[in-house]
C-alpha cells in the first residue's frame, strides 16, 4: 500500500471528521450505518483502510470486536449519557468513536 496515498486520504477525512452529539446521529442509527472504532484504534487509520479497500485489516478488525455496527446497547447508554462522538462519513456508513473525555479548551 502505498503509503504516501494513505496519508493523503487521511487528511482529506480529517477536513470531514467532527465532534458530534450521539443523540444527533439517532437518524444513520436507526437506519443500521453507524459503524462504531473503538477508542485504541486511530479513527481516520480505520476510514483509510475502508477507503483503500484494506479488506485484510478490516476483517481482522471486525473480527476482534474492535470495529462493529453500533448495538442497541451502546447507542442506549450513549444518548442516556450524552455522549459525544468523533463522526466520519464513508457514504453510506458513518464511523464513529466515543470521545472519551471532554476537551479542556
Amino acid at each position: 500500500m502505498d503509503s504516501q496515498k494513505k496519508q493523503q486520504i487521511i487528511a482529506e477525512l480529517n477536513q470531514e471528521t467532527s465532534k458530534i452529539a450521539w443523540s444527533e446521529m439517532q437518524k444513520f442509527f436507526a437506519s443500521g450505518s453507524t459503524i462504531f472504532v473503538t477508542n485504541d484504534l486511530d479513527l481516520l487509520d480505520v476510514a483509510s483502510d475502508l477507503v483503500l479497500d484494506n479488506s485484510p485489516r478490516i476483517n481482522t478488525l471486525m473480527q476482534d470486536n474492535k470495529m462493529h455496527p453500533v448495538t442497541d446497547a451502546q447507542a442506549t447508554v450513549w444518548l442516556v449519557e450524552n455522549q459525544w462522538v468523533w463522526a466520519v462519513v464513508l457514504a453510506p456508513y458513518v464511523l464513529v468513536q466515543p470521545i472519551s473525555a471532554p476537551d479542556s479548551n
